[in-house]
């Protein structure tokens, strides 16, 4: 092993980083903020280091990230279940931060994963607003699915003129993203290129340019796996075991099922491949699973080659 290169794991919660460098095996915990990264930096300038993994946290390790590319670290985010998966396949059982950090630099180790997208500042503040976009949405149906519950007249009230507000600044905030993606040519390129896919309205559009920074850069096993469309085999000697998913982006995932659900309608290829499923078959979840599958691979390659939707390509 060669001991002059050395491999970093930073486990993730909302208010630490626990942080493991191998071959050397140090650990230390610093604080996920402003001060902890700088220190973060500091600690790891004495190391020779080849790598950093870091899992993908829904967002918390989104600064941490950014902070060390900025320091010019080679960063890698990867999906949480390939690290566990090591872990376990490796007897790895128990499970605490600390631990969690050791295994990511293990994985650091005898892995290579793709580097993070490097966003300039305005893809990050595109992130930022599509993140607290869907907090606003899913208060929103928090409140909505409460409304006539209650039998106090005065709550019921209260609780229409919070949803009322949040409306009110969903929609501001829906002009801020437009505006955000304006700012930016190729932002706003991307955004209309995708657009003009039938079943891919703006708020996909919007998702795949905020959470999936990969689109377009990545094979179309690799894109299918960052999402967590792509299917996993569980057969053994003669059995041949149920293709099920795992993993991967979930929030791009969910928009990516309802998108299929509007291609299946409306986008020629993708009708044509879900009807075939469907005479062949396939349940409707799974025909849909793979309708979101074969729109990615579109999309991927629309970008990676700078081309526009045609309704005959495949």
């Amino acid at each position: 092993m060669d001991e002059t290169k050395h491999f970093v794991g930073i486990d993730v919660s909302k208010a630490a980083l626990d942080v493991h460098v191998l071959p050397v095996g140090k650990s230390q915990r610093f604080p996920n903020d402003g001060d902890g990264h700088a220190a973060l930096e500091g600690w790891l300038s004495s190391h020779p280091v080849e790598r950093v993994v870091l899992e993908a946290t829904g967002g918390y390790e989104r600064k941490a990230v950014q902070a060390l590319q900025q320091q010019g670290y080679h960063v890698c985010v990867v999906n949480p279940a390939r690290p566990r998966d090591f872990a376990k396949a490796g007897s790895r059982l128990a499970k605490t931060d600390r631990l969690d950090a050791a295994v990511l630099a293990h994985y650091a180790q005898v892995f290579d994963p793709p580097s993070a997208p490097r966003p300039g500042d305005v893809e990050a503040k595109l992130a930022r607003y599509a993140s607290a976009r869907d907090s606003f949405v899913a208060e929103k149906t928090r409140l909505r699915n409460q409304l006539g519950l209650n039998d106090d007249a005065d709550l019921e009230r209260m609780h229409r003129d919070i949803l009322e507000t949040i409306e009110a600044k969903l929609a501001e905030l829906d002009r801020m993203i437009q505006s955000c993606i304006r700012e930016k040519a190729e932002l706003s390129q991307r955004y209309d290129q995708l657009r003009a896919v039938p079943g891919i309205g703006p708020v996909a559009a919007v998702s795949l340019l905020a959470f999936l920074p990969e689109l377009g850069q990545v094979s179309r096993r690799a894109i299918a796996a960052l999402v967590g469309v792509a299917p996993f085999a569980r057969d053994s000697g003669m059995m041949r075991g149920q293709r099920r998913i795992a993993g991967g982006r979930a929030k791009v995932r969910r928009m990516l099922f309802m998108a299929s659900l509007s291609a299946a309608r409306h986008n020629p290829i993708i009708k044509t491949f879900y009807e075939r499923l469907i005479k062949g078959g396939t349940g409707k979840k799974q025909a849909i699973i793979a309708c979101s599958r074969k729109l990615l691979t579109i999309l991927n390659a629309m970008v990676r080659d700078n081309r526009e939707w045609q309704p005959m390509s495949t």
